[in-house]
This record gives C-alpha cells, structure tokens and sequence, in this order.
C-alpha cells in the first residue's frame, strides 16, 4: 500500500532565518517582484537591512523549494511591468510557517519583559 505523503508541520521551518522571516511578512502584504521585496524590507527596516540581489534570490529560491513562497502567474500589463520579472505569493504553507515565526518571537520578546532585560510596551 503506498504511502500518504506527510504535510509538513510549521514547526518544521521553525526557527526561520531573519531574511526568510522578512521576505514572508513582505510577501504576506501582498504579491511582490524581487526589487520591490529588497526595497519593502529596506523600509520595514527603517534601512537596517538591505539586500543583495544574490541573497534574496537565494533566499527565494530556497522559499520556493520548501513551498513556502509560490510563483504567481499572474502578471501586471506587458507595458505597466517588465516581462522578466517574476512575482511572488505566500503559499497557504508559508502562512502558517510565518505566523507560527511571529508567535514564537513574541514568546521570546514577552520571556525579555519578564525576566526584565527590556521594559515591557506600555498599554496603548
């Protein structure tokens, strides 16, 4: 009897490095062509990362491998976009594994507050 493929687990991936982690929160905006990935995560970052053209590709072709990123078909009118690029989607997969990232960076920010190496956030 052959056997059922096993769907990975988020926590397979788990800890993500802190590109992939940026490349997915970007992705999980919206779309996005590789140039317009390295220019969100320069901005998310308030400029503290920027990206090399080799490592984000990298970094994608690794995402794409472990699918958690997809390529999307869809492409913007040939004379709004250049042909050549490529744009990308989070992939159901990729949800969860970011998600799952995010809750286990907010257990070790919380762990930080409660052991009083940083102040906690005050109430909003």
């Amino acid at each position: 009897m052959p056997k059922t493929p096993q769907v990975p687990s988020p926590k397979d991936f788990l800890p993500l490095k802190p590109v992939e982690f940026l490349i997915l929160m970007t992705v999980a905006a919206g779309e996005r062509h590789g140039y317009g990935i390295m220019l969100d995560i320069a901005e998310r970052t308030g400029g503290s990362v920027r990206l090399e053209a080799g490592g984000l590709y990298r970094s994608i072709r690794r995402l794409l491998a472990d699918k958690l990123l997809t390529e999307s078909p869809r492409r913007p009118a040939s004379d709004l976009d250049d042909e050549r690029r490529r744009y990308y989607a989070l992939s159901p997969l990729g949800k969860r594994v970011v998600a799952a990232e995010a809750l286990r960076l907010r257990a070790l920010v919380r762990e930080a507050e409660a052991t009083r190496i940083i102040d906690p956030e005050p109430a909003r």
